[in-house]
Order: C-alpha cells, then sequence, then structure tokens
C-alpha cells in the first residue's frame, strides 16, 4: 500500500459510545432501572462500562446473560430502550479532552464526525443534548447503512459525505470492532485507550496504527504519513 499523506487536510471520525461521549453513567442506570423491576441484582458500575459500547446488546448480556438470538431478548432491548431515550444525557458527557480535540480540529480546517452503531433515534438527540450535532460534518448511525461495523460501509459513507477521500482519514474508536472497519475502510485507526475496550482482545492486539491514551494525543498523528 502506498504511504498515507497527512491528514490534515483529511478528516477525523469519532466512534460514539466510549470514544467520543462517556455515556456508561446512563446506560448503566437504565439497566439498573430494567434489573430493577424484573428482579435481577443490581451490578457495580465497574463490571458494566467494559460492556457499554455494545449498547443495549452488551447492557442485556452483562445484566441477564442474554445474547439476540434468545428468546425474550427483544422484549425486553424494547423496554431497556424505552427506558434510557429519555435520559440519554442526564450524565453523558464528552470524555475529557474531547471539546478540546474539537476545538483544534475546526480550528484548523479539519473537518470531523460520528460513526456509531448507536442507532439515529438516540444519536442525534445526544448529539443534540451534548452540543455538537450542529458541528458534526457527518453523523453516521447504526440505521444509517444496511450493514454496521465491524462493516466498513458505515465508514465510506462518512467519507463520501464529508467529500473526503477515505485514505485522508483518521478513525477514533474503543471496540476492536471499530479498528476492523477502519482498517477495511482504508482509514488510518487509532484506539482510545480511556475508552470502554470490551472484554475480548487487548488494544495492542487490534491492529490499530496507534494507541492513544487521551483524545489530545491524536493531534500527534495528524502530521504523520503512515502506511499499511
Amino acid at each position: 500500500m502506498a504511504e498515507r499523506a497527512p491528514v490534515r487536510d483529511g478528516a477525523v471520525l469519532f466512534d460514539l459510545d466510549g470514544t467520543f461521549a462517556d455515556t456508561a453513567p446512563d446506560l448503566a442506570a437504565a439497566l439498573e432501572r430494567l434489573c430493577l423491576r424484573h428482579g435481577k441484582p443490581v451490578l457495580p458500575f465497574e463490571r458494566i462500562r467494559p460492556h457499554v459500547s455494545h449498547g443495549a446488546r452488551g447492557m442485556l448480556q452483562v445484566g441477564f446473560g442474554l445474547e439476540p438470538e434468545d428468546p425474550g431478548f427483544e422484549p425486553l432491548k424494547t423496554e431497556f430502550l424505552k427506558i434510557y431515550a429519555p435520559a440519554l444525557v442526564e450524565r453523558t458527557r464528552p470524555f475529557p479532552g474531547i471539546p478540546e480535540l474539537v476545538d483544534a480540529l475546526e480550528s484548523r480546517g479539519i473537518p470531523w464526525g460520528i460513526v456509531t452503531n448507536k442507532l439515529t433515534f438516540l444519536t442525534e438527540p445526544l448529539m443534540e443534548g451534548l452540543g455538537y450535532r450542529a458541528r458534526a460534518a457527518c453523523i453516521v448511525c447504526g440505521d444509517t447503512t444496511p450493514r454496521p461495523k465491524p462493516a466498513p460501509e458505515p465508514l465510506l459513507f462518512a467519507a463520501d459525505r464529508i467529500g473526503i477521500d477515505p485514505a485522508r482519514c483518521w478513525y477514533l474508536g474503543d471496540d476492536a470492532r471499530d479498528i476492523q472497519a477502519g482498517l477495511a475502510a482504508g482509514m488510518g485507526t487509532l484506539a482510545a485507550l480511556f475508552g470502554y475496550l470490551g472484554t475480548g482482545s487487548a488494544p495492542a492486539d487490534w491492529g490499530a496504527h496507534g494507541l492513544i491514551a487521551h483524545p489530545l494525543d491524536t493531534l500527534d498523528w495528524l502530521q504523520t504519513p503512515i502506511g499499511p
């Protein structure tokens, strides 16, 4: 693969849950309410947090031991979302450093956007509540394209929406599927070590181009041409 040019005239794309915004407190609160309704024990926050990047599926997996193919999953998912949707930004905030990073990107004329598997009816009001919906060059959700991440389609759609070659984009994510999707789309990829990280393989094994401990570390990569 040819060496990539710096992204200074490209774009930066973010996963939402666990990368751009710390949504765990509100998702955990919704799970707690659901568990209490059904007589399930309330789990400690530390046990819930690693599952947050997988949204309702992750919450039902950790709280009820259910997978999407299990009987009872869909009704519980519907109930969970009814609890969560009205309380999207009660305690959710951008991760420390994200506001400063967004300001820095905008000051340099670098467009940024969100590519998430979170559904549109949750993502758009969440971004609005945080005050970033109008600032994002694109917001691509889990139901925007036929296949969500780890398929590359959402990222390719985002690049097309912004009007920038995918090879001139960086994608930041806190889950292995984020890096898989970014690589498949031909983008530079950064694993967000400040995020939720899941319960599977270690971020160092995801194949990302880089690991960042703080959002502002992204700026160090923007001038760095990278290869495959």
